[in-house]
């Protein structure tokens, strides 16, 4: 059975691109690979940004699996303006997905391009496929296989958080396997 698992990143110092792990999200990232000891593992997909790559780093090394890097996987941009309020704006894009801030890119948008990233693995030969991406866009990425998904849910996410994808008769289903609450 083919199946992926969509990995939220572990605690990190910030929300840049660069920003690495805490001393707890090494912590979390030891533990993510512990869980993934037993997995067979076939690839692993990798944000760009530091937090996500320091995530998997130590189970990239215990399986011998080089990170692929996929810029498909950044975060989402809500907006190239500050937005103080961007809590708010950020609610909102779960009930109007077309809503685009400035400089951003709308929910359809981001969930499109997981979507994209996730079809193109499950329309691959491996049976196991690790991708590390952000709350968001894994939100999204959520909100397309159940439209129910909303604003809470993204609150609701831990770092890191893991999802599997399972296809069943070419039916996907997807659901929660791991946090480190």
């Amino acid at each position: 059975m083919k199946r992926i698992y969509v990995i939220r990143h572990c605690e990190a110092q910030g929300q840049f691109s660069n920003a690495p792990l805490t001393e707890r999200g090494h912590e979390q990232a030891k533990r993510l690979a512990d869980f993934f000891y037993t997995y067979n593992i076939d690839r692993i997909i990798s944000s760009p940004y530091l937090r996500a790559i320091q995530s998997i780093q130590l189970l990239s090394k215990r399986t011998n699996k080089k990170i692929e890097l996929d810029d498909r996987l950044s975060e989402r941009t809500l907006s190239t303006d500050n937005l103080p309020d961007w809590y708010e704006k950020l609610k909102i894009t779960f009930t109007d997905l077309d809503l685009k801030y400035e400089g951003g890119e709308s929910s359809q948008e981001a969930m499109t391009r997981i979507k994209n990233v996730v079809n193109e693995v499950a329309e691959r030969g491996t049976e196991q496929t690790v991708i590390v991406s952000h709350g968001n866009l894994i939100s999204l990425l959520v909100k397309s296989y159940q439209s129910d998904v909303d604003f809470q849910f993204w609150q609701r996410l831990s770092n890191p958080d893991v999802y599997q994808i399972s296809y069943i008769q070419n039916e996907a289903v997807i659901e929660r396997i791991w946090n480190d609450h």
